[in-house]
């Protein structure tokens, strides 16, 4: 699974980078597309679908109390990968993106003060800080070869990339989760009805069932801005709705049907059934809160996020009953 919310990630970005050249879009634009295209919702769909499935009569998993037990095993973990990639990855094509908007738009604002010294002293107290932004994911000269191209890229987007936010909340409790999963004494201290301190467990899973409902409910409220619209071009947001729901489903379906059919991995319907849904869901909800961090593009994030989750009922339904059939023949 690792491996395949990587390889959605990866095809996300080629894909949404293709889009970009395709439609000419805006530079500051650029890591939004990027970012929406390859980052999908890994947690709080799939904890919605499976279990739903699972207690599905004559469905192809098997007993629902197994498939239940399995499937939401799989769909936490989903989760809490999708959460470290999205906060390492998706999180600095976006910042990368945001800061080249702010480097523009900041000196613009200077250089239109009434008042010449403190226009000057501003922009002596900013260009220090604007400096270390002065390369982005997208400054990659026309005239340089390829090869030279990628590898300025590579080492820019290294010098640039910032860790720090791998300390959300979110990616904290992956990490408690895996140290408390892997070591059997605070397992069996935490996990279990016979645990001595189960009673931590009750209250988590206590406070993570109402988080999904309220993370959809911010997701809807996000969405207001959608609906007032923005700039953004009709057919960036017709290319993400198509990279997201047409294309990525399709390549999903090749790579993992060639996994099971190289061995690579076993012939197991609930596990085959996740790692397709992967690659079909909208992009992830922590999109849209990156753009509000920046304070850059919010009006256009919230017509995409708007967009791509209004489709979602419609692509959802219509590529889980496709996988249904393929991981049951």
């Amino acid at each position: 699974m690792p491996v395949n919310v990587l390889i959605t990630n990866l095809l996300g970005s080629a894909l949404g980078w293709v889009l970009v050249k395709i439609t000419r879009a805006p530079r500051h634009l650029k890591g939004l597309i990027i970012g929406s295209s390859s980052a999908g919702n890994l947690g709080n769909l799939p904890i919605i679908i499976i279990p739903a499935l699972c207690k599905e009569k004559g469905g192809p998993f098997g007993a629902p109390d197994v498939c239940y037990s399995y499937g939401m095993a799989y769909a936490s973990l989903s989760m809490a990968l999708g959460a470290i990639i999205c906060w390492s990855y998706a999180f600095n094509i976006v910042r990368l993106s945001s800061l080249e908007f702010i480097e523009k738009e900041v000196p613009a604002s200077l250089t239109e003060a009434s008042d010449e010294f403190n226009a000057s002293t501003s922009e002596s107290y900013v260009e220090p800080l604007l400096h270390t932004a002065s390369y982005s994911l997208m400054d990659l000269g026309n005239e340089v070869p390829s090869s030279s191209r990628i590898k300025h890229w590579i080492i820019k987007f290294l010098e640039k990339i910032s860790l720090k936010e791998l300390l959300a909340p979110s990616t904290l409790a992956v990490i408690l989760g895996f140290i408390v999963g892997m070591i059997p004494a605070l397992r069996n201290l935490l996990i279990g009805n016979e645990a001595v301190l189960h009673i931590i467990e009750d209250s988590i899973y206590l406070i993570g069932d109402a988080a999904i409902p309220a993370m959809t409910l911010i997701l809807g409220a996000s969405l207001v801005g959608g609906i007032k619209g923005s700039r953004i071009q009709h057919n960036i947001v017709m290319g993400i709705i198509a990279v997201r729901y047409i294309f990525l489903p399709l390549l999903g379906i090749f790579i993992v049907r060639g996994a099971v059919h190289f061995g690579i991995i076993q012939y197991n319907p609930l596990f085959m059934f996740v790692l397709l849904l992967q690659y079909a869901v909208p992009p992830a909800m922590n999109i849209s809160t990156m753009t509000e961090m920046f304070g850059t593009v919010e009006s256009e994030s919230s017509v995409i996020m708007l967009w791509t989750y209004a489709l979602s009922p419609i692509a959802l339904t219509l590529w889980c009953t496709l996988f249904l059939w393929l991981v049951s023949s």
